[in-house]
């Protein structure tokens, strides 16, 4: 009985859950979908259901499978898969026509990996808009990571679109990498007793009563053992039908590898030649079989395979039936054999030299300088197509041919590298533990420290002292003749000293790599070399850091790039010029999004848009914030991923939504990423003040929020602390404890004047303005200046001087700085501030209408994001491509977006949004 007329036993839920999920992507709701589960548990049967109920549905089915020989070549699962696509490819606008092209080796190029993403999605959903579309992918944990990252790219953005992707692998740890794409998945277990018995006696009903049971129990519920081992019982010895008891996927290798033992020799080595390259087309497969075997192979060989169960074919290529019979077949081959195997395919495929490549790579036994050089180029080619992984194996690959000690330990060192630039965590862990790095020069050091810094950062327990050993290593580094690494370890370095070492005992080593940076930095206003200083010695050299910012700001502006601009925002911002860190970002933000720079946008937008929410542009910031949690997610930043959360948490407790608030800062404060980080934990703190404070709780809120100025607490930061003096000082006021208050901050008139940063300047002046005694105190020359242009610092001091006018029985000033509040807080969407200015009203004898929730506070930070790019002009294909998105799904947000703003036209967006 042919496999497809089975039923599926004990998988009743998972095949109505594919079922549910096919029929909302042919109505246009689109899914994802990964599969999980150990070798023979069924993936496999459940994809084949699948395509089967697809076709039913005329929905039209792309698979993929994924091929160990592959797994080293950039987008060889996106090949294959989107093969049948490739005519539309010339429908695509230039820039995404171009990178799919030079993609799958149709023109020569260098696409990063996210503007193929791109092209893909655009291709995918192109498509569908005819016919639904379900791409079944088999195999995942041997997609090429370049694949792998594009089809993560396509499944999180196929939700308005008729898509459907369905993915099967392996069973992985909860921290292994391919967890890292965050979709839903399920995990396939073993079949139940009754499902078991029948899938068995449906396969194999003329089995003994004992041979039955002990086969049962040797399966333990495994589909593929069910099917597989009833069939090596003839020839075994009574008692024992399934041979020794070895583990489960151990003992199928041996079935399966004795059925391959029983054919002929020239269908043994037809097997091999196919286990050595599962991708390969039938014509070049036949022939490399030939030239191995020294006989004639044709499909008549092939046939006594598919007879016994081995092979089957798939259109017009040859397949094994399971993985595990191809890791089978080749395991038990001899090492002779597995070379001649993979020298006769690289012959074979002169036509395709990265894939022969690998072919000669793996019929190499020791070393081959030649063969390494070209892994080394290849692995350059790899890298400036976006295929970091493929890359690094090269590298590897590399280091392992060369016989010469210090280029491997270079290659290997470079492999590493790259590896940690993408957070490959795992893979880099596993190149050094293969690798012998003794003896290794002060350069090499420095290189493998920098990496270090990257994977095991939370290993290193003692901040302080590691950032003592940084700065040496940096020195030494510098010493050597190599500024440039030395400069990648004292940023390491700094970073460390804002965001762990935050104490006053760090004061030495901070200064310490401060004056290193002055001699290794490539000239004075270099922004790596400010942002350094930045967060090293703000309050001794913030001043002299402020105007060399300023400077370097408008002389960089134009056509910098990211990082230069990422370093300058990121100086503003620790030093507390928030308006001049946002305009720098902003730039950065630009470039990385035109260069496809995921990573780099989800640190930008993650860890830089702090400064927005005390600027009071909360919907902008709101908007970044959810995107940058969400690529954070998809690039594996996951520290940013924390980081953004925080401030959401923050901006959605200024706007009254103190239970979502709680929720969102109790995960960061259970995340093992914010442990330790001072930067955190202060933003955490002066959050959590914020939501008792508005609860009513002041004595709990002054509590957090004096924590912070204390240095045994873990919330405690050096300079970050001074951005919470305004709170600190409005729960000091409602607990009536401004005396406690008063003396924590006692340093902090002297160092805003002798600092000049804004933050620190605006902290000073409003707690001047707090703590004073002083009844005649003037409103508007307390409300120019600095504080003017903060509108959410400004409208919380017309509060508090309306407070103390009321208290004056100055009525009639009260009200006019109280309607001027609550009209900031309204525009903010401050409820809780807002609250407070209206029950001062009511008290001043005005009542206050409440407020009405603008139009745009009913759309989600992406709609609210899209709405206010399409009232700037920008069409949704523009849209689509800042936000990394199908323009249908910008289409379909806006089609959302217009009844809930009340509107017809897109021409209507800007004065809806008041964009002007």
């Amino acid at each position: 009985m042919p496999d497809a007329d089975l039923p599926l036993f004990g998988r009743d839920a998972e095949l109505a859950l594919l079922d549910h999920l096919l029929t909302d992507a042919a109505a246009g709701s689109g899914a994802a979908l990964v599969i999980r589960g150990e070798p023979g548990i069924g993936k496999t049967a459940l994809l084949d259901c699948l395509e089967r109920s697809a076709s039913q549905q005329r929905m039209r089915v792309l698979r993929s499978v994924g091929a160990e020989s592959e797994s080293q070549l950039p987008y060889a699962a996106i090949h294959q898969l989107l093969h049948p696509l490739f005519d539309g490819i010339g429908d695509l606008p230039p820039v995404h026509r171009s990178a799919l092209r030079t993609a799958v080796g149709l023109e020569d190029g260098e696409p990063d990996v996210f503007a193929v993403a791109l092209a893909v999605l655009e291709l995918v959903t192109e498509s569908a808009v005819g016919q639904p579309v379900a791409l079944i992918l088999d195999d995942l944990h041997w997609f090429d990571r370049a694949s792998g990252d594009v089809l993560a790219f396509l499944a999180r953005r196929v939700a308005t679109e008729p898509v459907l992707v369905v993915g099967a692998t392996r069973t992985v740890a909860l921290d292994d990498p391919q967890r890292r794409s965050g979709l839903p998945d399920i995990e396939l277990g073993r079949l139940a007793g009754t499902d078991a018995a029948a899938l068995l006696d449906a396969r194999a009903p003329r089995l003994s009563h004992a041979v039955r049971r002990r086969l049962l129990t040797e399966a333990a519920g495994n589909p593929l053992a069910l099917v597989e081992l009833p069939k090596t019982v003839t020839g075994q010895p009574p008692g024992d039908p399934v041979g020794q008891a070895l583990p489960l996927n151990r003992r199928l290798e041996a079935a399966f590898a004795a059925r391959a033992e029983s054919l002929t020799p020239r269908t043994a080595v037809l097997l091999l030649v196919l286990a050595a390259d599962t991708t390969c087309d039938l014509r070049r497969l036949l022939a490399a079989a030939t030239d191995t075997a020294g006989a004639q192979i044709g499909l008549d060989d092939a046939q006594e395979a598919i007879d016994a169960g081995l092979l089957k074919f798939t259109g017009a290529s040859l397949r094994f039936k399971h993985p595990l019979m191809r890791s089978a077949v080749y395991q038990q081959a001899p090492v002779a054999d597995r070379v001649d195997a993979h020298r006769a395919l690289a012959g074979q495929l002169a036509d395709f030299p990265d894939r022969q490549l690998w072919h000669l790579a793996a019929a190499t036994i020791g070393t081959d300088e030649l063969l390494a050089d070209q892994l080394e180029r290849y692995a350059e080619r790899a890298r400036t197509r976006g295929a970091t992984m493929s890359a690094v194996a090269a590298l590897r690959r590399a280091g392992e041919l060369t016989d010469d000690s210090h280029t491997a330990r270079s290659l290997l060192l470079r492999a590493a590298e790259l590896a940690s630039e993408i957070g490959a965590r795992h893979e880099v862990e596993q190149l050094l533990a293969s690798s012998d790095l003794i003896g290794l020069g002060p350069v090499e050091q420095a290189r493998l420290t920098n990496v270090m810094e990257v994977v095991r950062y939370p290993q290193y327990r003692d901040p302080l002292q590691r950032v003592r050993d940084l700065t040496d290593i940096a020195a030494a580094a510098h010493q050597a003749g190599h500024p440039e690494v030395s400069m990648q370890l004292l940023w390491r370095a700094a970073s460390r000293c804002f965001f762990q070492a935050t104490g006053p005992e760090t004061a030495e080593a901070r200064r310490k790599v401060a004056a290193l940076v002055d001699v290794a930095a490539p000239h004075p206003d270099d922004p790596q070399a400010l942002a350094i200083l930045a967060y090293t010695v703000p309050e001794e050299r913030g001043h002299e850091i402020l105007q060399r910012l300023r400077q370097a700001t408008e002389a960089g502006r134009a056509g910098a790039g990211p990082d230069a601009m990422r370093f300058l925002g990121s100086a503003a911002l620790v030093l507390g010029d928030f308006a001049r860190s946002s305009a720098s970002i902003d730039v950065a933000a630009a470039d990385a999004r035109a260069q496809g720079r995921l990573g780099v946008l989800a640190r930008l937008l993650g860890g830089s848009n702090w400064g927005r929410l005390w600027l009071g542009q909360w919907d902008t910031a709101h908007a970044e914030l959810t995107e940058a949690r969400t690529l954070a997610q998809e690039t594996g930043e996951a520290f940013y991923s924390v980081a953004a959360q925080t401030s959401i948490a923050t901006v959605t407790a200024m706007r009254g939504g103190l239970v979502q608030a709680t929720t969102l800062l109790d995960e960061v404060a259970a995340s093992p990423l914010a442990e330790g980080m001072r930067y955190i934990q202060v933003a955490l703190a002066q959050a959590r003040g914020l939501v008792h404070l508005f609860q009513g709780d002041a004595h709990n809120a002054y509590t957090v929020l004096a924590q912070t100025f204390e240095p045994a607490h873990p919330s405690y930061h050096r300079y970050m602390r001074w951005w919470l003096v305004p709170d600190l000082l409005d729960a000091a006021l409602a607990a009536g404890r401004l005396n406690e208050a008063r003396t924590l901050i006692t340093e902090l008139p002297d160092l805003a004047d002798r600092v000049g940063a804004p933050i620190l300047v605006l902290a000073a002046r409003y707690a001047a303005v707090v703590t004073s005694d002083d009844a005649t105190l003037n409103a508007a020359e307390t409300l120019s200046g600095e504080l003017g242009r903060w509108p959410v610092y400004r409208a919380r001091l017309q509060l508090h001087l309306a407070r103390q006018l009321r208290r004056q029985r100055q009525t009639q000033d009260a009200r006019n700085l109280l309607r001027m509040a609550r009209d900031t807080f309204d525009t903010l969407g401050a409820e809780p501030w807002a609250n407070m200015a209206r029950a001062e009203l009511r008290a001043a004898g005005e009542q206050s209408r409440q407020r009405v929730s603008s139009a745009r506070e009913r759309l989600s930070p992406q709609e609210l994001q899209i709405a206010g790019l399409a009232a700037t002009g920008l069409t949704n294909r523009e849209i689509a491509e800042r936000l990394f998105l199908s323009h249908r799904t910008v289409s379909s947000h806006l089609y959302r977006v217009y009844p809930k703003l009340g509107i017809t036209r897109r021409t209507q967006l800007a004065s809806t949004l008041n964009l002007g």
